[in-house]
């Protein structure tokens, strides 16, 4: 991953998280180091991306986490935070939770 210099000043976190998720899909880990914002602060804004996209002509996509261990997919899940452990198999091997935007047609 290529170092990227911080959000300009005169943009939002809001808005620079806006044009991350435009760019391609992005976890909270990969979004908090381009930002140079805690996850902590990424899942808070992610939360006001998701009502505005719709306003601004997008969609927003949440691809949800997934247990690398018997498969089950966190599908009825509305947190941006990953989960703990799966409901399933007990394991805590899972994928973390993948967000982008895309063009309302």
């Amino acid at each position: 991953m290529k170092d990227r210099e911080p959000p300009p000043h005169y943009k939002t976190i809001r808005q620079a998280l806006f044009e991350e998720l435009l760019e391609g899909k992005r976890t909270v880990r990969e979004l908090s180091q381009a930002l140079r914002i805690s996850e902590r602060e990424v899942i808070a804004h992610l939360t006001h991306v998701k009502q505005s996209a719709p306003q601004k002509g997008f969609r927003f996509i949440m691809q949800p986490s997934e247990c690398l261990n018997c498969g089950f997919i966190f599908q009825d899940r509305e947190r941006q935070k990953k989960p703990s452990r799966c409901p399933r198999c007990k394991e805590e091997h899972l994928t973390n939770p993948v967000f982008g935007l895309e063009k309302l047609k």
